[in-house]
């Protein structure tokens, strides 16, 4: 009998295989399907699971019609956190890399390969410039995860948390703090009418109570 994880994985490749053709692969998507469910499966991942590949997908699926290439942005979603180590600032730019190396492989064309690799290297701020529907749907898609409910963000901060657990309590209290201090500064969390509309309130009041939790 499929567990609950073999059959979540069996979507995911099932969903990698329709995304990879829609993107005009002319190549077997399956060995590639491989290779990234392999990496985002790595064991000093504790949020950055194929749990959240799943999640964030699930809310591009929301927010597609505001795109304006979605497979593009299923793509950057694939490989936004394909390459993650907690310890290093260079994942974004290192997935981004992978991306430029395995598209061209997989017979997508070269403009579609650059715009999944500018998504990628998007996510590194999160702030995606005025009219980029591709780059609003990724980035409001990948940040969703701050306006669940308070048990599932609590459950998003304990993973975190357990990413960084090579960093002393105080530290990471410190360093959290400036984050979320950050995220709250902005002027909008969320840039489609369903992330700004849905989404923003309960991110907003999520991040304030771990906030206050922490100091």
């Amino acid at each position: 009998m499929d567990t609950p994880d073999t059959v979540a994985l069996r979507a995911l490749r099932a969903r990698w295989d329709a995304t990879a053709t829609a993107a005009g692969a002319t190549r077997d998507p399956a060995p590639y399907a491989d290779r990234l469910l392999t990496a985002w499966a790595e064991p000093q991942r504790r949020y950055h699971t194929t749990a959240h590949l799943a999640d964030v997908l699930a809310r591009i699926d929301v927010l597609a019609g505001h795109a304006a290439d979605p497979a593009a942005v299923e793509l950057a979603a694939w490989f936004h956190d394909a390459v993650y180590r907690p310890d290093r600032s260079e994942n974004e730019e290192r997935s981004a890399a992978l991306a430029e190396r395995a598209l061209p492989e997989l017979g997508v064309g070269p403009a579609r390969t650059a715009e999944t690799a500018r998504l990628v290297r998007l996510t590194v701020t999160h702030d995606p410039a005025p009219g980029d529907t591709n780059g609003e749907v990724l980035c409001d898609a990948d940040l969703g995860v701050l306006a669940g409910t308070p048990d599932a963000y609590a459950a998003y901060a304990a993973a975190v948390r357990a990413e960084y657990g090579f960093v002393p309590d105080e530290a990471f209290r410190t360093g959290r703090a400036a984050v979320l201090r950050q995220l709250l500064a902005l002027p909008r969390l969320f840039r489609t009418p369903y992330g700004t509309a849905h989404w923003e309130a309960p991110a907003r009041r999520n991040l304030e109570a771990e906030l206050a939790s922490l100091t």
